[in-house]
């Protein structure tokens, strides 16, 4: 009995743990949205903020890997 509690809880942390990929997603289109934007509004200036842009993208992205990754830890890790 005590097994299947111990289950219960690693699925339940991993599924509460995926939820940072849909912070990610939501991280990565605000910054996709807001230099779009700014674009926009200055395209000649959208050049220069093009590796702000990448670096926030990939800022953002990372934190849902760390997230997923904490997922699997939880589940398959003994």
């Amino acid at each position: 009995m005590e097994g299947s509690i111990a289950d219960m809880g690693k699925y339940i942390g991993a599924g509460l743990a995926t939820i940072g990929l849909g912070g990610a997603g939501i991280g990565v289109g605000t910054v996709a949205g807001n230099y779009l934007a700014g674009a926009l509004r200055n395209p000649a200036a959208a050049a220069e903020q093009q590796a702000t842009l990448f670096i926030g993208i990939a800022f953002a992205e990372a934190l849902g890997i760390f997230a997923f990754l904490i997922a699997l830890l939880l589940l398959f890790a003994v």
